[in-house]
């Protein structure tokens, strides 16, 4: 039976591809995604039942994307892209295993699906730790504890973690970790390096190395497709060691992050797929991110499958990414098994991998054609004991998303289909698969005016909508007042993964609000700042690793009165535009303010106008709240 798409442009040159039972390759593990750097933070906020359908579409079997592991970031109270994740021990005497979010994401995704591995890496790690040393038995001691922490607090078991993001591996501190975890009655492999450059150097050092070798469960690498050409080393392909791409995403040719739609990102995430097992042998692929939960003037925006950073709204959009991840995570589950001789290129453009189940009777062939420009044909023979009954095929392009399209009943032994170009197939023997249906609400603007005196709040979580960028800010019972209010904990720098991170910041917003007012209440509990500001217009950290405050209008208090209004750029040192004292004693609360319309930018402090200037630096953007490295608390945090 032939299956015809369409077309009446001439047909490629055919392949031929044999799918034989009998076939050997490495084991496939699956594919998943990493909720780090703060890239889920917006994600908890939504209303349901909006939230409950993101995750089934990122998590529930058969429905959409349906990953199959699920990595999170072993929170560092520093910046980590898009954010701060908080620790679960700012000080060497605190723990606190229900902070932030990735505790409550790993078990949604364990809800939804029971089988899904969960994996672990730091991108930072507070200043207490090895007294500013990482690689330390402080640090290993700190996994080990969260790894406990999950289990004991969330029922969650650990299976994998990592050492520190693409950040030079220490050999003695892998070894360290292993024999920790081992000392500690905990069964979670260690992986690594999870590096951005040289990712494969590993597999040199465990010549040397034997305690190394069987530290380290599989080998991890980053994007390594941005340096040119496919990447996996003799030496890694043969150190007996699993290969993973543990933090991918499509990207083009000059490395520049691509949107999850079908054009440019999600095509490109097929190609991705397909071509890590081919060229390198690589069985786990996982992307960062799951879902993109952050605010658009961050760093690296669009990094997720799907898209859903306005929780006021309840919108998500459910990108064309999902359903090209769905094309081999609902046709292959982990432990099923790559057929190497039926795994390559199309003559007319494009890629196919071939997998089979355990039980040998059942597979799935996915093919992309992103690189085709013409239809193609390609004919396949199946042999070795496979399922001799109809084959299902799946297709999405750029009009069509994850649609059954046809049956094809082999006949002695083979079948044939005409590809189109610039499409993804999968073409299966099993049933079962599925496409979600939930649909959102219409988009609306962030929610104006705004106020928050975080009462409502419970005490150490964060507010509604509030991005941490440094540091780790939680709702706690007032100093010298009978309420709640919204205290800044961490008062020793942390660890980066940057060269610096950003102090301790927090911010919300819409990025298109202009003339308003921002203000709050403000107490310094030790010497040290506190910041108001407005018109933020980008806070990325993550391409200006160096700086320490977002785009905008910054004005600083410091305990003994002193003030200073300055607008802050990532391409100039700050400018300062005005500054004077008022009267202020140890931990006296103060109301501060900042006024814009047009270029005009009052600030006033305990009611009173202290400074008017005019500037045009920045034009419009956020509101947000900050401190140095020291604690403090807010009240009645207002936009109008």
């Amino acid at each position: 039976i032939i299956f015809l798409l369409a077309s009446c442009q001439k047909p490629s040159p055919k392949t031929a591809i044999k799918v034989d039972g009998s076939d050997r390759g490495r084991v496939f593990e699956g594919i998943g995604g990493v909720s780090a750097g703060a890239s889920s933070r917006l994600l908890l906020d939504y209303p349901e039942p909006q939230r409950g359908q993101i995750l089934d579409y990122l998590f529930k079997p058969n429905y959409g994307a349906a990953l199959q592991h699920l990595k999170v970031e072993v929170g560092g109270d520093t910046n980590s892209t898009d954010g701060s994740e908080p620790s679960h021990m700012h000080t060497r005497t605190d723990e606190n295993y229900d902070r932030g979010y990735e505790w409550w994401l790993m078990k949604e995704a364990k809800a939804r699906n029971p089988k899904i591995m969960l994996d672990l890496l730091p991108w930072g790690a507070p200043g207490w730790i090895g007294n500013g040393k990482y690689y330390s038995p402080d640090m290993a001691k700190y996994i080990a504890k969260f790894i406990q922490g999950a289990k004991k607090v969330h029922g969650l078991d650990i299976d994998y973690v990592g050492i520190w993001n693409e950040t030079n591996y220490d050999i003695g501190y892998i070894k360290l970790l292993k024999k920790t975890l081992v000392a500690n009655g905990l069964t979670t492999r260690v992986v690594a390096g999870d590096l951005y450059e040289n990712q494969w150097k590993l597999s040199d050092d465990f010549k040397l190395d034997a305690e190394l070798k069987n530290a380290v469960y599989a080998i991890t690498a980053h994007y390594a497709r941005v340096k040119g050409n496919f990447y996996v080393t003799p030496g890694a392909l043969a150190s007996g060691k699993l290969l993973w791409s543990s933090e991918d995403q499509p990207f083009d040719e000059t490395g520049a992050m691509l949107q999850r739609d079908w054009k440019p990102g999600a095509r490109i995430w097929a190609n991705v797929l397909n071509t890590n097992y081919i060229d390198g042998k690589v069985t786990k692929t996982e992307t960062w991110s799951p879902v993109t939960s952050y605010y658009d003037n961050l760093g690296a925006p669009n990094s997720g499958l799907m898209y859903a950073n306005t929780p006021w709204s309840g919108h998500y959009n459910v990108q064309s990414a999902i359903w090209v991840t769905a094309h081999t995570t609902q046709f292959a589950q982990p432990g099923w098994q790559y057929l190497d001789k039926a795994c390559g290129y199309l003559k007319g453009g494009g890629s196919y991998v071939t997998l089979k189940a355990p039980s040998g009777k059942d597979y799935s062939v996915i093919v992309e054609t992103v690189a085709a420009t013409r239809p193609q044909d390609v004919e396949f023979q199946i042999a070795g004991g496979f399922s001799v009954g109809a084959i299902h095929v799946w297709e999405t392009n750029a009009v069509r998303s994850f649609e059954e399209v046809g049956d094809i009943t082999p006949q002695n032994g083979s079948f044939r289909l005409t590809l189109a170009p610039d499409a993804v197939y999968s073409l299966t023997s099993t049933v079962g698969q599925g496409k979600g249906t939930a649909a959102p609400p219409p988009s609306a603007p962030f929610p104006f005016p705004y106020a928050d005196d975080f009462d409502s709040t419970p005490a150490g979580k964060t507010p509604k909508y509030l991005a941490d960028q440094g540091g780790a800010f939680e709702v706690a019972a007032c100093t010298g007042r009978a309420s709640k209010c919204l205290r800044q904990v961490v008062d020793k720098p942390p660890i980066p993964w940057l060269a610096v991170s950003p102090d301790p910041f927090s911010f919300l917003g819409s990025a298109d609000w202009s003339d308003y007012e921002v203000s709050t209440d403000a107490m310094l509990e030790e010497p040290g700042s506190v910041t108001l500001a407005g018109r933020i217009d980008s806070a990325s950290w993550f391409q200006e690793a160096k700086v320490r405050w977002a785009s905008g209008y910054m004005l600083f208090l410091k305990q003994d009165g002193t003030w200073e209004l300055d607008s802050t750029k990532f391409i100039a040192p700050p400018n300062k535009l005005a500054s004077g004292k008022v009267s202020s004693q140890p931990k006296a609360w103060h109301h501060l303010a900042l006024a814009f319309k047009g270029s005009s930018i009052q600030v006033s402090i305990d009611g009173a106008p202290v400074g008017n200037v005019t500037d045009s630096s920045h034009t419009k953007g956020m509101a947000g709240i900050g401190t140095g490295w020291n604690t403090a608390q807010f009240d009645n945090f207002s936009v109008k």
